[in-house]
Formats: C-alpha cells, sequence, structure tokens
C-alpha cells in the first residue's frame, strides 16, 4: 500500500510539473475569443489536478489512519519499529504532496493573473479598436464641414447638421473616455502590458479633444459666416427698400412744392435707418471676419459696399432735386422720352421731338454701374433733364459707332446662346434634374420668358442686318424701322421680369445653378444674364443719338429721327409693362 501511495505522488508531481511546464511555455493569444478559450481550457485542467491532489492526500491520509489503528484501539498497544517507519514514510510522502500542492497553486495563481490581465488587455484593444473607427469616421465627417456658406439659409442649414453630428459623436466620445479611464484603472492594478495600454489611452483623450476643439472651431466659423451674411443681407435689403422708396415716389406728384416736401420726409426718415445698415469701415471688417473671408464672400461684400455706395448716391441726387423743387416751382412739366445718362459735368443731348420742344422733365433713370449693377442690382438716379441745353457733338465717326454697334450685338447674341444652352437646355438634362429644387420645377418659361424667341430673332436676322451696314451707315436707320415690330418681343420679356425675378430669389441659390455656372467658366450668375435684353433694347436708342449727332442736317437724319423715335417709344411701351418704372440709360 505504501508503494502504492509513493507511486500515486510520485504519478501526481510529475503531471503538475508537466502541467506547470505547459502553462509556462503556452504563448499568450492575440483576440478575445482564443483568450477566453484558453484561460477556460487552463481553469479545468487546474480543477482537475487539484482533484488528483485531493484524491493522493486523501489516499495518503487514509493508509496512515490504518497503520496507526492498533494504538488508536489500544492505549497499551504500541507501534513496532516496521509500523513506526511505514509511518514516518507516509508523512514523508504526505509532507511532499503538501509542498508540490502549494508551489503549484503559487504558480497557478500567477498563471491565471496573467491570463485574466491577457482577457482584459484583449477586450480593451478590441473596444479600442471600434471605438477609434467611430471617431476616425467622426473626424472625417467633421472634416468634410469645409463649407462656411453663402447665404443665411444655407449656413443655417450647415448649423443644423454641425449639431446633428455633434449630437452623433456624443456617445463614442463618453465611451472613449470611459475606455480611458478603464484603461488608466488598469495601469493603476499593475497590469503587465502598462506599454501598450498607456499609448491607446491617451490617443482616445487625444481625438476626444480634437473632435470637441474642431466642432467649437466649425461653430465659430459658422457664426461669424452667419453673421457677417445677415449683415450683408440686411445691408441688400435696406438697399431694395430704398430703391423702392424711390420707384414709388410718382414722378407727378413731386412736381408740386408739397409733393416734394412730402417725399423729401419719406428720405429723411428712411435715411434715419441707413446707420444700422452700414457695414463696418474696411479694418473693422476685415479683423471681425477675416478667418472667413473667401475671394467670394470678399466679392459679395464689394458688391454690397458698392451698392450701398450707389443708393446713397441716389438719395443724395434725389434730395438735391426734390430740395430744388421744393423751394421754387418750374414751368409745368409734360413726360418726355428717355434718353440716355449723362455726366454730371455734361447737360444731356436735345432730342427733336414735337411734344417735347421747350419743356423741362424729370424721370427716372436705371443705370448699370460695377459689379454690384452687374449682378442685377438697380440703381434709380432722379434727374432733371434741361432740353434747352445742348451738347456739342461728340468725336465719334458714324464707321465707329456702326462698328460699336455691331461688336456689342455679337457679344449679346453669344451671351443669350450660352444662357440657353448652359442653362435653359440642362434643366432638360437627366444628369443634373436631381440638382434642381422643387420650386423650379416645370417653370423653365418663368424663368427666361422669351429668351430663344430673342435670340432666334438676333441671331438669324437682326446681327446679320446691322452688319451689312457698315459699309452703308446710312442704312442702319432702316433696320430699326423695318424691325419695328419684331422688337415689340421684347415687351413681352420685360412683362415676364418681375416673375423671372421673384423664381430666381426663391431659387437662385441652388446647387443647379452653381454647377452650369461652374461648367460655363462665368464670373456672373444667372440673374445678371437674364438683364441683359433689357440693357440691350434700351442700348439701341443711345447708340442711334449717337449717330444723330454725327448727322444733324445731313442726308440720312431724317430716317435715323423717325428711328430714334421709333426705338423710344417700344421703350415707353417697355416701360409701361415694368409698371411705369423706366429702365433706359444701362450702360
Amino acid at each position: 500500500a505504501i508503494e502504492n501511495f509513493a507511486m500515486t505522488v510520485k504519478t501526481t508531481a510529475q503531471m503538475l510539473q508537466t502541467f506547470g511546464t505547459d502553462l509556462a511555455e503556452t504563448e499568450l493569444p492575440n483576440d478575445v475569443q482564443c483568450t477566453e478559450e484558453l484561460l477556460s481550457s487552463h481553469t479545468d485542467h487546474h480543477s482537475k489536478l487539484k482533484d488528483e491532489l485531493k484524491l493522493a492526500v486523501k489516499q495518503g491520509a487514509t493508509l496512515l489512519t490504518c497503520i496507526r489503528e492498533p494504538v488508536t484501539r489500544s492505549a497499551n498497544s504500541k507501534l513496532s519499529p516496521d509500523e513506526l517507519e511505514n509511518v514516518a514514510t507516509v508523512g514523508r510522502l504526505l509532507a511532499q504532496l503538501d509542498e508540490t500542492e502549494k508551489a503549484f497553486d503559487q504558480f497557478w495563481t500567477k498563471h491565471h493573473l496573467k491570463l485574466e490581465q491577457c482577457l482584459q488587455l484583449r477586450h480593451f484593444e478590441h473596444d479600442f479598436r471600434e471605438i477609434k473607427l467611430t471617431l476616425d469616421n467622426l473626424m472625417e465627417t467633421q472634416a468634410g464641414f469645409a463649407d462656411i456658406g453663402d447665404s443665411v439659409t444655407r449656413i443655417e442649414n450647415l448649423l443644423k447638421e454641425q449639431k446633428h453630428l455633434e449630437e452623433k459623436g456624443q456617445e463614442p466620445l463618453e465611451k472613449a473616455q470611459s475606455l480611458a479611464l478603464h484603461g488608466e484603472q488598469l495601469i493603476q492594478n499593475n497590469h503587465y502590458a502598462v506599454d501598450s495600454i498607456r499609448p491607446k489611452c491617451v490617443e482616445l483623450r487625444r481625438i476626444c479633444d480634437d473632435f470637441t476643439n474642431e466642432t467649437k472651431k466649425k461653430y465659430d466659423i459658422l457664426r461669424k459666416s452667419l453673421e457677417l451674411h445677415k449683415q450683408l443681407d440686411k445691408a441688400s435689403q435696406w438697399c431694395e427698400a430704398g430703391i423702392y422708396l424711390l420707384a414709388s415716389q410718382a414722378v407727378d406728384k413731386c412736381q408740386s412744392q408739397e409733393g416734394a416736401e412730402t417725399a423729401l420726409v419719406e428720405i429723411e426718415k428712411f435715411l434715419v435707418t441707413a446707420k444700422e445698415h452700414q457695414l463696418s469701415n474696411p479694418k473693422e471688417f476685415y479683423n471681425q471676419f477675416d478667418m472667413i473671408l473667401t475671394p467670394e464672400i470678399k466679392a459679395n461684400a464689394q458688391r454690397i459696399v458698392q451698392k450701398l455706395e450707389d443708393v446713397q448716391e441716389m438719395f443724395d441726387k434725389r434730395q438735391v432735386s426734390l430740395k430744388k423743387l421744393a423751394a421754387k416751382q418750374t414751368r409745368p412739366v409734360q413726360p418726355v422720352a428717355p434718353h440716355p445718362e449723362s455726366s454730371p459735368k455734361r447737360a444731356s443731348p436735345k432730342i427733336t421731338r414735337p411734344a417735347a420742344q421747350e419743356n423741362t422733365s424729370y424721370h427716372f433713370q436705371v443705370r448699370r454701374r460695377g459689379p454690384a449693377a452687374q449682378n442685377g442690382n438697380h440703381a434709380l438716379v432722379y434727374q432733371r433733364i434741361a432740353d434747352s441745353q445742348v451738347e456739342k457733338c461728340i468725336s465719334k465717326s458714324q464707321g465707329h459707332i456702326i462698328n460699336e454697334l455691331i461688336e456689342t450685338e455679337r457679344v449679346y447674341v453669344e451671351e443669350l446662346q450660352s444662357i440657353i444652352e448652359g442653362y435653359a437646355s440642362e434643366m432638360d438634362n437627366p444628369n443634373l434634374v436631381h440638382l434642381i429644387p422643387s420650386a423650379l420645377q416645370n417653370k423653365k418659361e418663368i424663368l427666361f420668358g422669351n429668351l430663344p424667341e430673342i435670340y432666334d430673332f438676333h441671331n438669324r436676322i437682326f446681327l446679320k442686318e446691322i452688319e451689312n451696314c457698315i459699309e452703308n451707315p446710312e442704312l442702319l436707320a432702316r433696320c430699326f424701322l423695318k424691325r419695328k415690330e419684331d422688337l415689340q418681343i421684347y415687351e413681352k420679356y420685360c412683362q415676364n421680369k418681375p416673375r423671372s425675378e421673384a423664381l430666381w430669389r426663391q431659387c437662385g441659390d441652388s446647387i443647379f445653378f452653381q454647377e452650369c455656372q461652374r461648367k460655363l467658366d462665368h464670373k456672373l450668375s444667372l440673374d445678371a444674364y437674364l438683364l441683359k435684353p433689357v440693357q440691350r433694347i434700351t442700348k439701341y436708342q443711345l447708340l442711334l443719338k449717337e449717330m444723330l449727332k454725327c448727322s444733324k442736317n445731313s442726308e440720312g437724319t431724317a430716317e435715323l429721327e423717325e428711328a430714334l423715335a421709333t426705338m423710344l417709344d417700344i421703350i415707353k411701351s417697355v416701360n409701361d409693362s415694368m409698371h411705369q418704372i423706366a429702365i433706359t440709360g444701362y450702360e
């Protein structure tokens, strides 16, 4: 029995030693699942060996009890020398088992702790990879928010998108902070993989800080952009309100002293609101908005500044005219035909027409000035025209004027073609239809009016006819007289213009128009080109007047005067169609 027990002790010790060697040589897995499986396997094996140890100890204890049984039954009994030796042998074997078990338990405690820490590390690494991927995607999405907006509506939408992204990132950020805290706790608990855990904790906190700081920066930029565009919009709206006020002051009512004084009071009240709508001086403006001043925003701001200057100039001139009327009444006023805008230092040329002779008149002019004007902003100038003042004949020859007419006509035709092909036709392009806003669907005729008809007339007929006049300038007047009825197509275009402008104000910021403008490489937006026909119809009477100045009392003068009268009648008809707001004098 003792030999069997000795063999059991030896076998058990060998199993423990073999298991310990296996544990020491085992490589730690690199993923959660394998680590869990290894921990479970080693724990099961450990439990079985512990059971074997318990059985061996129990066997030794039983054997020892059996040897000592005679002594336990009778106090007078004594163990023989052999029995005493057997007791000593079994005791040594049990002591050996006890030492083996203690050594095994100590080794297992360290090994089990390492496996558990390995499992903690693999969980930490797995969570780190998932959270970092989410945070990287958030940062990438945020980096894609480079747009600072080009209108109040667009910026407000961008702010909403930024808010949505911030809310979307809240949960991943909290998880990242929690995981970083967990990593710090692992380090404090003397985890063996400190060199792997600490950099990941630092990386998590860095990404969280980057996202938070970038979000704040985006908010700051968008809010600055919103503030800027609101300022620009307020300034632009003030200009539009000023233009509307000037346009709404009826010419005939301003001829009386009472009417002039009333108009002056209206203007003075309106100008009181000017300061709150003015932009900052250039230095303050750039200091305040330097971080968002893109070339496009700078150009827009310059257009608004130009527009403010134009409107202020309009009011200044209107006030001068009204003060003269309020101080001293002129002779009865009759409406006369529109005429080209004259410079401040020159009197307007006299137009020989029976209804206008020896009369002083006032009328509205719409002129085009600078970048702001080319963007479709009207500057209404109220001027006094004295027919008795006659400007000296300018030095242009008839040939020079004809050349100018032909060159500008060619450019005009090309511009019309680019609008039709680059915008109108693109509205039917299936590749771009998804970019067209719903408010613009099926409204091409409203936006463009009868522009194709105007283009067809000028391209097929009118351009060719005036090109034939380059050698015979005297034929120019006949072209206009011959095409009097054809030129009436402009009345239809101008009648539709308010509807077109209203639709443009609603949809002008759409991506569709931006894409078309980009393809055409146009510096100006579509609304500036849609104003070209209105500009062009008024340009003809200016050129005819120049021709007339160089042709006084010569052959063809009568026909030129008749052609000029015809064009002025057409413009008057167009003026009436645009609610009595004259459109002459474009430059």
